[in-house]
């Protein structure tokens, strides 16, 4: 097992001193240095390469900027739909059609206003040849329903090998609605590129709707495809404690607000998991909490130890959690301290690590492994 950074405990009670533009930090595997790759960002949300090389960047007013392999910043592409953007709000992920290099097609989420209040919608669009707009942005999924509020919209895009789409969304807050899988709240979705209802979704003729893969989850902002086994895992917002690492399966129940490793912010108890054996359980929980947000397999050559495990980005861990997998199970981890909080975390074509950081100047910092003195 990993031996855990003695640090850790206080770095998620206190945070992290804040790291200069370029930096290091050590990691049990060896010192890591920190560089500003890209800054001018307003609360960076998620990211995703193009095929050159290149990055497009949500921010979470309700900007897509490409960022050049140099780290040059775009003007806003044009052809981004309207977002609501406040609290938790605005524009958040982002991902590529898995046939992108034919039909350029970008799929975007984020939190829409309508019928009087609000929630998660995704839609697709072709981004020109240029990188500066995308045109015939249409509207193929809406979560159902919108209420008011401005927090726990999720969501992250992640494409099956498949060819189906996972998108997850919280329950907005909403906490008791999180049980009921007749709605979309606090639940994890699985639909067509092209928005329809694939037929083997666990709940097609039976009562649930259609699009739901899984519920009872609370604010699901990390989702990675296992690398060898194509498995959707998820990083899990508990609320005072309890933030939950999963394997999602078709059909099943998670258990929230029912139960919880945390607390209500309250200081209310909520029973363990373990009292309630009818309710799928995590594999992996923290308290105190990381606040996970983006999160990637790790399978490039830069940091050859850390193949197969998980980096997923900490809002309150400020940094990255690195957590070593053994098949199933959490072997260990360690938080690499950053000193912001860390929205998304993404794998370079070249095998560095890049972390977007969750600021009104926000930045993207490129982790690799530091020159030997």
């Amino acid at each position: 097992m990993l031996r855990i950074l003695i640090a850790s405990s206080f770095l998620l009670a206190f945070g992290a001193p804040s790291l200069a533009q370029d930096s290091s930090v050590e990691s049990e595997t060896g010192r890591i240095a920190v560089e500003t790759f890209a800054e001018g960002l307003e609360h960076p949300w998620g990211a995703t390469y193009l095929p050159d090389g290149a990055l497009l960047v949500t921010e979470r007013p309700g900007r897509l900027r490409l960022v050049s392999t140099d780290g040059a910043v775009s003007d806003p592409i044009d052809g981004v739909p309207d977002v609501l953007a406040g609290g938790q709000g605005g524009l958040l992920d982002v991902a590529l059609d898995p046939d992108f290099a034919n039909n350029r097609t970008v799929y975007l989420s984020y939190s829409e206003e309508r019928g009087g209040g609000a929630a998660t919608s995704v839609g697709r669009g072709r981004l020109d040849e240029n990188g500066s707009a995308l045109s015939n942005f249409d509207v193929i999924f809406r979560q159902e329903p919108a209420v008011s509020g401005r927090n726990h919209y999720g969501s992250r895009l992640v494409f099956a090998p498949d060819g189906k789409l996972f998108v997850t969304l919280g329950e907005r807050f909403k906490m008791r609605q999180a049980q009921d899988p007749n709605n979309h709240l606090g639940t994890i979705v699985r639909i067509n590129p092209d928005g329809s209802v694939p037929d083997d979704n666990p709940f097609v003729g039976k009562d649930g709707a259609d699009e739901i893969w899984s519920y009872g989850h609370r604010n699901v902002q990390s989702a990675a495809l296992h690398p060898e086994t194509g498995v959707l895992w998820t990083a899990e917002m508990g609320p005072l404690g309890g933030d939950e690492l999963n394997i999602p399966e078709a059909g099943k129940n998670y258990g929230w607000p029912v139960v919880s490793w945390g607390r209500h912010y309250s200081g209310e108890r909520i029973p363990d998991p373990s009292t309630r054996p009818e309710f799928a359980g995590s594999i992996h929980s923290w308290t105190p909490v990381i606040s996970p947000s983006g999160m990637t397999f790790y399978n490039g050559d830069m940091f050859a130890d850390w193949r197969g495990d998980l980096l997923i980005g900490g809002l309150s861990a400020e940094g990255i959690v690195r957590v070593r997998i053994d098949g199933k199970q959490v072997a260990g981890e360690e938080v690499l301290a950053l000193g912001s909080r860390i929205r998304d975390v993404v794998q370079a074509p070249d095998g560095a690590v890049m972390a977007l950081t969750d600021e009104p100047a926000g930045r993207i910092l490129r982790l690799s492994p530091a020159a030997s003195q």
